[in-house]
């Protein structure tokens, strides 16, 4: 089986101290996927370049204590890419690819990192252009390779993927634009999302988001925003899928998903 876990860190430094490191080496993802580092390259160097004994693989972003993406794994890739190749975003440090590519098999794991548009109207449009820009990377992605994308993408996809829909039908992360926009791409036969084909009618139990103001973490007042999108083939292999809420890293959840599927 091939364990992946994905989890926004809200800041690796941060997450560390609460206990992130022997979390991973007790639940032994193969792949953990993270997003949000908040660090650069002279931060993680000596003290996060591997996490429970996997290597880490980054992209950071070029303004400190911002966005970053990373795959922590002991598998060796035969490849890393790191950024979509469009200067705006890749400065942010969004996108990174691990290959594992065979004579019998191309296969890619990705982390992302969506921007959120929560902050006002600039960076929505900032947003939006990520989507447009993202959408011919995805497609070319899925028809070129296997593949699996995690992360956080900021959007909830349908009603049952937030607890308060209706009051949320106007703000960033549910608005019309973005959920059609992964109708899209979920329904050209590109992409499937593993969490819900395995667990088509979950609510509650499959958010992976709560707001940090309020009661929303007590009163499971959550969002689905991380997620596995994966190529029709990897997606049938999945056999299980898990939300770790037991223990707090961040202000999201890991999520975990188990696949017959060797690399």
């Amino acid at each position: 089986m091939l364990r992946v876990t994905t989890l926004n860190l809200n800041g690796i430094r941060s997450a560390a101290a609460k206990g992130l490191q022997d979390w991973v080496a007790a639940a032994a993802p193969d792949v953990l996927c993270v997003q949000e580092l908040k660090a650069q390259a002279a931060d993680v160097s000596g003290r996060f370049e591997t996490l429970a004994g996997r290597r880490g693989y980054f992209h950071f972003a070029a303004r400190k204590g911002y966005a970053g993406v990373g795959i922590y794994t002991a598998l060796t890739p035969s490849d890393v890419v790191e950024g979509i190749g469009v200067p705006e975003f890749d400065d942010e440090g969004r996108w990174i690819e691990l290959r594992f590519d065979t004579p019998a098999r191309r296969f890619s794991i990705v982390s992302v990192y969506f921007p959120s548009g929560s902050s006002g109207e600039e960076r929505q449009q900032a947003k939006f252009r990520f989507l447009d820009l993202i959408e011919p990377v995805l497609e070319r992605l899925a028809h070129e390779r296997e593949a699996l994308v995690c992360g956080d993408v900021n959007i909830a996809h349908t009603e049952k993927d937030l607890k308060n829909w209706r009051s949320n039908q106007k703000n960033s992360g549910f608005l019309p634009e973005e959920r059609a926009w992964v109708s899209r791409l979920l329904g050209n036969g590109c992409w499937v999302d593993v969490y819900r084909r395995l667990h088509p009618d979950a609510e509650g139990e499959g958010y992976t988001w709560w707001s940090q103001r309020g009661q929303a973490w007590a009163k499971n007042v959550g969002w689905r925003i991380d997620v596995h999108w994966a190529t029709p083939a990897l997606a049938a292999a999945a056999r299980s899928a898990s939300v770790y809420k037991a223990q707090r890293f961040s202000d999201h959840a890991p999520l975990t998903i188990e696949y017959d599927w060797a690399v």
